[in-house]
């Protein structure tokens, strides 16, 4: 028996049995995903079901202006030109939502293809999408996704886009410096001694063993893209026909002081959404943990 056989403990038995569950299991067990799935949840639980939750129109002004909350039916007040606020954050979390995960899974997919490539052949393939990937990172995003934005235009689709394009560098870094450790493992020259394609190897071998700091990362994505969507949409460069959370605070900024209830609840969605996104990022580092001999499972 090796020495540090020898020398664990109850408390390396726990990490032991912790380590064989389901990566489900695992995740759930974190304290920061349970918080952060409530958060997460109680927004989704206004935003899916909104149509049968209020029966305004969230872009149709045509009520009482500055009712303040409970007034009626109104049950969050009014905004300065008649629109219902509930209906509107409702409504508006099913776009900041939407937003955040498209931004998300496709800034880790344009990662993943650009890290495993970059990590896999390395040499002047890997130098090329380094140096690539390096210009997106010196450039500030914010203030590129303005320019842009206000070039191609607002909506949704264009937004989603940039904020993509500008997000997945952090991903290819990580997902590259897995792949140039796991290349030289024993299952990859193995494969590679069988003959397997390159494409196979890149995809089947090796991607299942370096997506867990790509999937923390995009979880993080979220919550960074629905902020900066906030951010455009405060300085105007938000989409106009839609009733996202930016929209919501832009509309309310001149009127802080005489009705604070029309920042105060599209501010709070934001931040609950913000929390619960990087809770539950928190959480999946913590469940898919090396050190915890955390792997994929069923």
């Amino acid at each position: 028996m090796s020495p540090s056989a020898q020398d664990s403990g109850p408390a390396d038995e726990g990490t032991l049995v912790q380590s064989t569950l389901p990566l489900w299991r695992r995740l759930l067990a974190q304290r920061p995903t349970q918080v952060g799935a409530v958060l997460i949840g109680l927004l989704l639980l206004i935003a899916i079901p909104a149509p049968f939750l209020t029966a305004y129109d969230p872009l149709r002004a045509n009520n009482p202006q500055f009712l303040p909350p409970l007034s009626g039916d109104h049950y969050l007040g009014t905004t300065a030109i008649g629109r219902d606020l509930f209906s509107a954050i409702a409504y508006g979390g099913r776009i900041s939502l939407a937003l955040g995960v498209s931004v998300a899974l496709l800034s880790t997919l344009i990662g993943l293809l650009v890290g495993s490539i970059s990590g896999y052949l390395g040499g002047w393939v890997d130098d090329v999408l380094m140096r690539f990937t390096e210009l997106f990172i010196v450039i500030p995003r914010f203030f590129l996704a303005l320019v842009v934005v206000a070039i191609f235009g607002r909506s949704i689709v264009n937004i989603v886009v940039v904020l993509a394009l500008l997000s997945w560098p952090p991903v290819a870094r990580v997902v590259r410096a897995q792949y140039l450790t796991l290349k030289e493992r024993e299952f990859v020259l193995a494969a590679r001694v069988i003959g397997q394609p390159t494409g196979r190897i890149i995809a089947r071998e090796i991607l299942p063993n370096a997506l867990a700091p790509a999937i923390v990362l995009g979880s993080l994505q979220v919550s960074q893209a629905i902020l900066l969507e906030a951010s455009l949409a405060f300085l105007g460069l938000g989409d106009p026909d839609l009733p996202s959370w930016g929209n919501l605070l832009v509309d309310a900024q001149r009127f802080l002081g005489s009705a604070p209830w029309m920042v105060f609840f599209p501010g709070l969605a934001i931040t609950v959404s913000v929390v619960g996104f990087n809770l539950i990022g928190d959480g999946l580092a913590r469940a898919l943990d090396p050190r915890t001999g955390a792997r994929f499972q069923g």
